[in-house]
């Protein structure tokens, strides 16, 4: 198992911060602490299976790219996987999968992680390489990556979006829901024009401005011994630069869409309805409510919309969820038009569902379902080691607490009908709702060529 030395300067001393006996009431213990160039250190042993996972997260996403280069942060993410002067080309895929590690990212509005996994032996390698890529990826561009995984990002918003059977509708979303200038008025894939616009130089620019240490954090967990990996962390992360940090983004609170309805077509058979509300920010106040709102509205076939849309004839399939970001979130409830059902009948009765909430309280029943629901989903999804790495990060990027998973679990388990119901007629109330329609193309229009979201760079 090779252990590359980074040749970098001397250790630096690190400041200890959150110690495992303060945290042992969060459920999983973990120890934070903080290198003098601002990097966030995290650290969560568990020694059940010979497997370690290191998740570096950076505060940077698609909400903070500049006007006319959408889509940059999620080319990014692309870019760095294509090599440093010390692994170039391939070498970090290469020198992971030789060793039994493996890869991979993602981008969403708020931020952009990567993830390593691997056997314990592979640790010490793992964190060289997310050091070395933090130092001097940037550096390291060429016109011919960019060029490369340019178009890889296009190839992947077709095949994603333009070429997957409703997709087209997301592509509406952001300029239905947001105001021009907002963080979130446009998509994390980005527009075709904008990735072509993008230089090498934009490149440089962004991995110098966002990959930064002191923009940072980075969760090791699994089957480690820590005394041993914090002077490979000081030694490797320890000597790289601080940086300042561009402003990042203020916007004005937003609560209604900027046009009520918007009707696309694509190459489907039925019709199908999205409805978009504005909700609270991840972690907010009403944050829990309305998620719980999305359960007892399609959480299985004893949910409300379930029993009034599917059993009810009128739509082959319902969905209500909430999609949690910093500035403000969005709740999408869509539905499938049934055989010979028109989207006006299946609109009126999301209505009255969503006004029922109001008189029909949550019965005892209903919110033991939720609860429940809820509870299983976020303990089963624990039971990764990959996730809870990245639930350790999710916490620190926006509560500053990585052992928040106690307080998570506390503001659902908290949640009454009453908070259901305010929830609802606060922030899902149907005149507040941005529509996105498709309709079925007309058999003899041409194909489709539209549009999609970011999801991971491999």
């Amino acid at each position: 198992m090779p252990f590359l030395p980074l040749l970098l300067a001397a250790p630096l001393a690190a400041r200890a911060a959150d110690s495992p006996a303060a945290t042992q009431a969060a459920g999983i213990p973990y120890e934070r602490y903080e290198l003098p160039n601002g990097l966030q250190v995290i650290f969560v042993e568990d020694h059940s299976l010979p497997q370690v996972v290191v998740d570096i997260w950076y505060q940077v996403g698609s909400g903070n790219e500049q006007a006319g280069r959408s889509g940059f942060a999620h080319l990014f993410e692309h870019l760095m996987f294509m090599g440093t002067f010390r692994l170039p080309g391939s070498g970090i895929d290469n020198l992971m999968e030789a060793n039994g590690g493996w890869n991979n990212a993602w981008t969403m509005e708020d931020a952009t992680n990567f993830y390593d996994v691997g056997p314990p032996a592979l640790l010490p390698t793992l964190l060289w390489i997310e050091a070395d890529r933090m130092q001097q990826l940037g550096l390291a561009m060429t016109q011919a990556k960019l060029d490369l995984q340019r178009d890889v990002v296009k190839n992947e918003r077709r095949q994603s979006y333009e070429d997957q059977p409703y997709a087209i509708g997301e592509l509406e979303v952001p300029l239905l829901m947001y105001p021009k200038g907002h963080p979130y008025d446009h998509t994390v894939i980005g527009s075709h024009e904008d990735l072509s616009a993008a230089s090498v130089q934009d490149v440089q620019d962004f991995f110098a401005s966002w990959y930064v240490p002191n923009n940072a954090s980075l969760v090791v967990a699994g089957d480690f011994d820590p005394a041993t990996i914090k002077p490979v962390i000081e030694q490797y992360f320890g000597t790289l630069a601080k940086k300042p940090v561009p402003a990042r983004p203020n916007p004005a609170p937003v609560d209604r869409p900027q046009k009520a309805r918007v009707t696309v077509t694509d190459n489907v058979d039925y019709p199908q309805i999205n409805l978009y509300f504005h909700t609270p920010g991840s972690f907010a106040a009403g944050d829990a409510e309305v998620q719980l709102v999305g359960s007892l509205l399609a959480g299985g076939e004893s949910s409300r919309l379930y029993k009034k849309l599917v059993i009810g004839g009128l739509a082959q399939d319902v969905s209500a969820d909430q999609m949690p970001t910093k500035y403000g979130s969005l709740f999408q409830i869509s539905a499938t038009a049934a055989e010979g059902v028109k989207i006006p009948a299946i609109e009126a009765a999301i209505d009255d569902a969503l006004k029922d909430i109001d008189t029909n309280l949550p019965s005892d029943a209903e919110m033991e379902r939720v609860h429940n629901q809820f509870e299983y989903g976020f303990l089963d999804n624990l039971q990764s080691l990959q996730n809870r790495a990245v639930q350790l990060n999710q916490y620190w990027a926006y509560t500053g607490s990585p052992g928040y998973f106690a307080s998570d679990i506390a503001r659902f388990r908290s949640a009454t009908a009453e908070g259901l119901r305010d929830a609802a007629a606060k922030w899902l109330r149907p005149e507040l709702a941005g529509v996105v329609v498709i309709d079925p193309k007309p058999k003899d229009a041409a194909p489709n060529n539209g549009k999609a979201p970011a999801g991971g760079a491999k």
